[in-house]
């Protein structure tokens, strides 16, 4: 789904509804996954080409585009309409793609059907508790589960755009805080079958049309009409000015990855 909450804990604001805006945005500018991440799945033989994944939390099918590259069958799980629309326009016509109208409480998914849960950049949406009875449920016996996000890393061009966020977007503050993957939170998720924690490095270059769309892709962002926007928009454009190279910025994140299972 996003980005942005209190992760392993439903967020005060409901994502079904938090997304449905910005949707266009999201497809076009969000950050993927790196390739890494899924060469490291299947070197633990937790991933497989034919594996069955349940993507929970799908959004827009970024990460359902991952796990579709690894010669997965995926099950992109969104709740959120024009999200889960914007994942079957992509991803429709690949072979193993299949989206779910399903939250990550109650996925639809039969029973011991999957290999592999995953969610990227979406456990922080979820209720913990009946999150894990469902996921329990619908894992094959030696099936796992991966929750991963890209965090930002406070380098370079990251720490203007950070700060800009800071100052003109309303619900930062609030959302940010919660947006990072919480290590305690998680281990608690996983109870006993927590089984480790890496990080693989990601990037995006942009040009100035990429910085403003990604940025309006994030929940908490103005949208044009609002009267925070063009400030933010003139930050942006200013400290994209200042750091540019060749017309564009890159934005460095680490993807970072939890795998268990559910005792």
């Amino acid at each position: 789904m996003a980005d942005e909450s209190t992760a392993g804990g439903r967020a005060a604001h409901d994502p079904v509804e938090r997304f449905g805006n910005r949707v266009a945005d999201y497809v076009r500018w969000r950050p993927g996954y790196p390739a890494a991440l899924t060469a490291h799945l299947r070197a633990r033989n937790w991933l497989w080409p034919g594996a069955s994944v349940a993507d929970v939390g799908a959004g827009t099918g970024i990460s359902s585009a991952l796990f579709l590259d690894a010669g997965c069958v995926v099950h992109a799980v969104e709740p959120n309409a024009p999200m889960r629309e914007a994942a079957a326009e992509w991803l429709g016509s690949r072979d193993g793609f299949h989206a779910v109208d399903g939250r990550a409480e109650a996925t639809t998914l039969a029973g011991g059907s999957i290999d592999l849960v995953a969610a990227g950049t979406a456990f922080h949406w979820f209720d913990a508790a009946p999150t894990r009875a469902e996921f329990a449920r619908i894992l094959r016996p030696d099936g796992h589960v991966v929750l991963f996000w890209n965090v930002r890393r406070q380098d370079g061009f990251m720490l203007e755009y950070e700060a800009i966020l800071r100052a003109h977007c309303r619900d930062y503050a609030e959302v940010e805080s919660g947006r990072r993957a919480d290590e305690p939170v998680i281990r608690a998720f996983f109870g006993a079958g927590f089984l480790e924690t890496a990080a693989f490095p990601n990037a995006q270059r942009l040009d100035f049309e990429g910085v403003l769309g990604r940025a309006r892709s994030s929940s908490y962002a103005p949208r044009p009409g609002d009267e925070s926007y063009e400030p933010l928009r003139d930050a942006l454009r200013d400290a994209f000015e200042r750091s540019a190279v060749d017309g564009h910025v890159t934005l460095n994140y680490d993807t970072r990855l939890y795998a268990g299972r559910m005792p």
